[in-house]
């Protein structure tokens, strides 16, 4: 048994070395890869007379989509996009002064939630607009005052200096005629997604990885599984087994369905891990892995998908640990449990963002200049 199973890994090793081998032989090429992300490879868009990151611009697309899909009007997305823009630099942080994350750096102990919804930058941006439509006149402040009366930030002079910046955001990514003003504060917790998609996963038609075996449930875990023993990993992995069955949604971020980088985001904010929203900027979080041997539970394995490349890639799953993946594989199947050894002739890249420190940390993987360093 040993035996085999060490042929079995080995032989895996052996394969995921070769993909890395040919990628390097490949040449160098564009790195990232997600539609709307922030252009080409998620690298940096011009927006105004700003360049922004891909994760920024993804950020900042992820709060205009909340904002419309409540039906607010489109200057409370300017407002939200702005305190974003000052807390955080449009970055969704796991860290802060005090107890401060996220997208906006809400605390936790100032009854903003608990940290694994503040990290998720769909619910905190719902967070964030309960308070906001609960001021009266709010649409009509002075620049930086409605985000003030919001954070009651020690430095109020620092919003309404970013709102142009944040207007030209907002009027990239926003659809349709602006929305009237609400006749009365929306009720808490009812923010909800856009009805436009915000892209993830590098393309609408996901995984390309064969399923099989045939013995093995794709909605639920096989008998015998173990959730893993690391406190962060486990976290991260139970709720991605949670999700199991729930439909696959382009741009979709959760709670009923998810598209692959936003299970990835959400599974990791359950573990109070801050991660970005992209498969074209997931690639770059933590650090890398450099061969499957060293794969640990909580892993994000990033392969090609059903129209990305080995340099870009477009599609990602977390290692659950005993030789499981688990993705929101496609609009046909939605989110499933998978076997590694399906995916490993695929990886292009793993990267490692549990806070957990790796007693031996792997030497980095450099699969194409720009797209796959730390």
């Amino acid at each position: 048994m040993l035996a085999a199973a060490g042929v079995a890994m080995l032989a895996l090793t052996v394969g995921f070395l070769l993909i890395v081998t040919t990628v390097l032989i490949g040449g160098v090429v564009g790195g990232g890869g997600c539609a709307g992300d922030g252009g080409p490879g998620g690298g940096a868009r011009q927006i105004g007379p700003r360049s922004w990151s891909g994760e920024q611009t993804a950020n900042a697309q992820l709060i205009t989509s909340v904002v419309a899909g409540r039906g607010l009007p489109r200057r409370a997305a300017v407002i939200a996009v702005t305190t974003a823009i000052v807390e955080s630099q449009l970055r969704n942080l796991g860290h802060g002064d005090r107890d401060s994350l996220g997208l906006f750096q809400q605390r936790p102990s100032q009854g903003w939630g608990p940290p694994e919804r503040v990290l998720n930058p769909t619910l905190a941006t719902g967070a964030f607009l309960d308070r906001l439509v609960a001021i009266p006149g709010w649409a009509t402040m002075a620049p930086g005052m409605a985000e003030q009366l919001v954070q009651r930030s020690a430095f109020p002079d620092a919003y309404g200096p970013q709102e142009p910046a944040a207007a030209d955001l907002v009027g990239a990514f926003w659809t349709g005629p602006d929305n009237p003003l609400p006749l009365a504060p929306a009720a808490p917790g009812t923010a909800q997604l856009a009805s436009f998609a915000l892209p993830g996963c590098g393309d609408q038609g996901g995984s390309d990885v064969p399923l099989g075996p045939a013995d093995l449930n794709v909605k639920a875990m096989p008998p015998g599984y173990q959730l893993p023993a690391d406190p962060a990993a486990r976290a991260a992995v139970a709720f991605a087994i949670a999700q199991l069955g729930k439909p696959y949604v382009w741009g979709a971020t959760g709670p009923n369905a998810y598209d692959c980088s936003g299970l990835m985001q959400a599974a990791w904010a359950n573990a109070r891990v801050g991660i970005s929203r992209s498969t074209a900027t997931q690639v770059h979080d933590g650090t890398p892995v450099a061969v499957l041997g060293q794969l640990a539970a909580g892993d994000l394995l990033f392969i090609p998908g059903a129209s990305g490349t080995p340099a870009r890639p477009g599609h990602v799953g977390i290692y659950a640990g005993d030789g499981l993946v688990i993705d929101a594989y496609d609009s046909s199947r939605g989110v499933i449990v998978e076997r590694l050894a399906a995916w490993a002739p695929k990886i292009v890249s793993v990267r490692r963002v549990s806070p957990t420190p790796n007693p031996s940390p792997p030497a980095p993987m450099v699969l194409a200049e720009g797209s796959h360093t730390p």
